[in-house]
């Protein structure tokens, strides 16, 4: 096969595979089309179904009424003009009820804007957009035939389309009304005086609201000797961040229990908990974003159940599936009520550290550890939030973060770097013991002369790797912060358009394994900085000991660390890598200080005055020579029985 038969058939099946997309994508829209043109008829086919009902004219006894029209209907029969919302608009969001149902549909908030590519306008943050939150209560009538609220046409007596909270608290108040007995539906009236109530209070700057479900007289309703009731919440978090993968592994259901204890289902996996004890709050997280519903006035749902199932791979836009089926308790079918409170919005800590309900768990700092909580919430979260007053840029707060944590950390790596520069000093003389003991058999008296000499030198080889790992529960506490402060989020800094998620430079158009669709800058800097920083502790820091195999493996394990921490990183929040390579910038600077003020020859003198004078040896050192003795008679024996056996 020629050259030229092989560019024809390549051309061959390059256009083969143009024609085949042009086909997919034409036959996707003809589909799209049909779909939208489907919804439109159900539409249509269901808003006639509603006129009919609407217009029945019936003339027969109340059982016939009865058999004709839905058991949802026994309550407040639909005879409203349109089915809008209930909309409640306060300083900090507006919220919609749907007239079927009376649950919370959707919420958007005012300060705060959904991910959009760059250049393009901003879009307000809507919570359960799409009408993806239903709350509704079970319900079962006194002939025992069982419905749920979300079927019910809930009325209010609120003037307008719209209640304004500005000055004072407010209260919306929408009701299900049963229909009196006798009266037919062409001429239905309600039984004002027997109702259920979603009573809802909203304060003009604040997230929270109250929610209240509250039964008056209704005992001649609802099945007798029936007290306990199941609240169902069903919501479907949808991507808002610039992150689908990281946003949807960062979701699910949070709760606390009787013992105040917060938990969560497993992020990554989903899962579902059966519960037969008491529950204080359950909560349907998100990355930044937090929907809460929490039992008030020393109350508690009963028990439950929680589920959050994970959607399907070739979903973009769905989280996480999650349900909540919450008991509570009713005392008094005639005069009774079940109050919670109802949080909707940033999943900020210290804001939801605020209402002291422990709702700050719900933000992930490393509370499975208790020092990397402590350094964040005790350290980082102050510092950071006394900088942010300020007003000034993220990017700056950040830098100016971390030179004080360098600041503050100066004599522990101090203390690093003359453990280091001693060692280095000591080189001749761990030169000659080298050279005294080269055979392999001898490794126990080469490490014995070897501590003898840091030993009368002063020299403690551990010495510096103690204040390393001080520093290492900061940086992992850095790790957990970032990522996770809502502060950081849609905040640029540099080419970085959002400082809580990756720094793109480069898009590919697909998807490439352990790496993504993007390159991040940030992270390319950090790698090179890191990289940067190991050759020079190898070279300039580190005296050369030991097996020359054994170091150059582990110099090559040294340089393989930060490609891998690229791959890592590189789909992490910007302004951790751009903590990290602050870190390694401000190392560098702070070795180079410490090299031009310490003179290592005259180190090298006083360390040789050191071996002059006579040692003290703890008891713990003289137990150690003691075992090494002992170890060095028992090689000895060794190797004469191997002698004697050949």
């Amino acid at each position: 096969m020629d050259r030229n038969t092989v560019i024809g058939l390549l051309l061959i099946f390059g256009l083969f595979l143009g024609f085949s997309f042009y086909q997919s994508n034409k036959a996707r829209q003809i589909m799209q089309e049909q779909e939208q043109q489907a919804m439109e008829e159900m539409a249509r086919q269901q808003e006639d179904s509603i006129n009919q009902v609407l217009s029945l004219t019936v003339q027969d006894s109340l059982a016939d009424a009865a058999a004709a029209v839905p058991e949802s209907q026994r309550f407040s029969t639909p005879q409203l003009a349109n089915m809008n919302d209930y909309v409640v608009e306060t300083n900090k969001a507006y919220y919609y009820f749907a007239k079927q149902g009376g649950y919370l549909r959707k919420v958007c908030l005012k300060e705060a804007y959904r991910y959009t590519p760059k250049d393009s306008a901003k879009v307000l943050m809507e919570m359960f957009e799409d009408g993806s939150n239903m709350i509704s209560v079970d319900l079962q009538l006194r002939d025992q035939t069982e419905i749920a609220t979300r079927d019910c046409y809930f009325l209010s007596d609120m003037n307008g389309d719209t209640l304004v909270v500005d000055e004072q608290n407010t209260t919306l108040s929408l009701r299900i009304y049963p229909n009196n007995q006798g009266d037919s539906l062409e001429c239905q009236t309600l039984n004002v005086n027997s109702y259920i109530e979603y009573l809802y209070t909203f304060s003009p700057d604040d997230y929270m609201f109250n929610y209240s479900i509250r039964f008056v007289n209704m005992e001649p309703y609802l099945y007798p000797n029936k007290h306990d009731y199941t609240l169902e919440w069903i919501g479907e978090p949808k991507n808002v961040e610039k992150n689908y993968e990281n946003e949807k592994m960062l979701t699910s259901i949070y709760y606390m229990d009787n013992t105040d204890e917060v938990n969560n289902i497993d992020e990554r996996k989903g899962g579902s908990k059966n519960f037969t004890s008491p529950l204080k709050w359950v909560s349907f997280k998100q990355q930044f974003f937090t929907a809460t519903l929490i039992a008030n006035d020393g109350q508690t749902f009963t028990s439950g159940s929680l589920s959050a199932t994970m959607p399907e791979k070739e979903e973009r836009s769905v989280l996480k599936y999650c349900q909540a089926e919450l008991d509570f308790q009713m005392a008094d079918l005639n005069k009774s009520a079940f109050n919670m409170s109802m949080y909707v919005g940033p999943n900020q800590y210290r804001l939801l550290k605020g209402y002291k309900m422990r709702l700050e768990r719900q933000v992930p700092l490393g509370w499975g550890f208790f020092l990397l909580q402590w350094i964040n919430r005790f350290v980082i979260i102050p510092v950071f939030n006394w900088l942010e007053v300020y007003g000034l840029n993220y990017g700056i707060i950040i830098l100016l973060l971390t030179i004080g944590l360098k600041v503050v950390l100066l004599p522990v790596s101090y203390k690093t770097y003359m453990s280091s520069a001693k060692m280095r000093a000591l080189k001749p003389e761990l030169d000659a013991i080298n050279a005294r003991y080269p055979k392999e058999e001898d490794m126990m008296k080469k490490q014995q002369a070897t501590m003898s000499l840091y030993r009368s030198a002063g020299v403690k080889p551990a010495g510096g790797c103690l204040p390393m790992l001080l520093q290492m529960p900061i940086l992992i506490a850095m790790y957990r912060f970032f990522p996770a402060s809502y502060e950081l989020r849609q905040q640029s800094f540099l080419w970085a358009e959002d400082l809580s998620t990756y720094d793109s430079i480069w898009n590919f158009s697909h998807n490439v394994p352990l790496l993504g669709d993007h390159l991040s800058l940030f992270t390319i800097l950090m790698t090179i900085a890191t990289i940067v920083y190991t050759w020079l502790n190898n070279r300039l820091m580190n005296p050369t000991q030991g097996n020359k195999d054994q170091q150059r493996m582990m110099n090559i394990m040294m340089y393989m660390m930060p490609i891998m921490f690229f791959f890592m990183f590189n789909s992490f929040a910007s302004a951790l890598t751009y903590y990290y390579l602050l870190f390694n910038l401000l190392t560098f600077l702070q070795m180079w200080i410490f090299r031009a003020a310490v003179d290592e020859n005259k180190l090298h003198e006083q360390l040789k005055t050191n071996m002059q004078k006579p040692v003290k040896k703890s008891k713990w050192q003289l137990k150690m020579e003691e075992l090494q003795k002992q170890q060095v008679q028992l090689q000895k024996q060794q190797q004469q029985q191997n002698r004697k056996s050949k």
